[in-house]
């Protein structure tokens, strides 16, 4: 603790006084917090200076009320899409001195919204959610009342969006995702490509068939609707999809499954059925996480950067929470990562 000319030990509250401002302004300019009048920052700033002031771990502890936690929202932790993520979230939270606390919705809509409730009620700062409702091309209004509950006490970052409430968005340039992989497809020769997986009311999915449509047209080529398997996110979409195609007289010569998961299902049906990857029909996914590299063949894929994702993600919930003026939108950039499983159309 620093000391005056009269040798009496300076706490955070002689600082306050002095300056004319609360203890708990102090606090915030001992820790950078963005939300003090530039005015009071520097009147506490020069005492801070003058009496070389540092205060001890209890007085800061007494005296930051503010908890230092991150909620996130996730619709599966199983997916390796959403675990990437997190663990990537987490890492970047961690290193700017914030915890995580990590909740899972499955993607229903009842159980966002009581963990809505929950994060609140655990006083965090921020709500970082990546799936599930703010993935709906329509929101849900039993999810928009919540949503606009919520983000009157602590923002919102979201990987999609909220129809009606603020929010922060961090995504995916899903656009540019869909480019690298069509355009990909069609220099190797395929015209025949088909989608697999995926609804079309989720908006991410949706960018990504209304993306893949006009490439397609660009190029001169029709939109077969025929080739564009709606299912889950899972292993039995890219199956199931499978059996669809290679029933057609016009079977496609290559498929594009909406992730990793869903492209294993669709190579070991066509495996079953007699066909070769790539040789007779290429295989190309999203999101490019360890099952690429696990499958035989290796998966060409999109990847998503996600350590920059994650930090993305992190960072925003923080500044926000911190009172920085931010972009409502920002984007991470995927590229392509070609592997095994896509080849010259034969």
């Amino acid at each position: 603790m620093a000391k005056n000319n009269d040798n009496k030990t300076i706490t955070i509250y002689d600082i306050a006084k002095e300056a004319g401002v609360s203890p708990s302004t102090v606090s915030r300019v001992l820790t950078n917090n963005a939300n003090v009048r530039p005015e009071k920052r520097e009147r506490v700033q020069a005492l801070i200076e003058k009496y070389n002031f540092r205060p001890n771990a209890l007085a800061k502890g007494l005296s930051d009320t503010r908890s230092r936690v991150i909620g996130v929202l996730m619709a599966d932790i199983r997916n390796p899409f959403y675990s990437t993520v997190y663990v990537a979230c987490e890492d970047a939270a961690l290193a700017r001195g914030y915890r995580v606390i990590l909740c899972c919705s499955l993607g229903e809509i009842d159980r966002e919204v009581e963990q809505l409730d929950i994060l609140k009620q655990q006083s965090v700062e921020a709500i970082i959610q990546i799936g599930g409702s703010v993935d709906a091309v329509i929101t849900e209004s039993t999810y928009i009342k919540k949503a606009k509950e919520i983000t009157r006490q602590l923002p919102i970052i979201t990987s999609g969006k909220i129809d009606d409430v603020p929010c922060y968005r961090v995504g995916i340039d899903a656009r540019e995702a869909v480019r690298l992989l069509t355009e990909h497809l069609l220099d190797l020769g395929h015209e025949r490509i088909a989608l697999a997986g995926g609804r079309l009311d989720v908006i991410s999915t949706f960018e990504k068939y209304m993306t893949y449509c006009d490439i397609l047209k660009s190029r001169g080529i029709s939109v077969n609707k025929r080739y564009v398997f709606e299912g889950g996110y899972d292993y039995d979409a890219g199956y199931e999809s499978v059996k669809e195609f290679m029933a057609m007289k016009e079977k496609p010569t290559a498929i594009i499954a909406i992730n990793d998961f869903c492209a294993a299902g669709v190579i070991r049906r066509l495996v079953e059925e007699g066909y070769r990857v790539p040789e007779d029909v290429s295989v190309v996914s999203y999101d490019n996480t360890y099952i690429a590299n696990l499958l035989f063949p290796k998966i060409t894929s999109i990847d998503y950067d996600y350590d920059t994702l994650g930090k993305m993600l992190a960072d925003t919930a923080i500044d926000v929470a911190n009172g920085e003026n931010l972009p409502s939108f920002r984007s991470v950039t995927p590229h392509l990562v070609v592997r095994e499983s896509s080849g010259e159309r034969r």
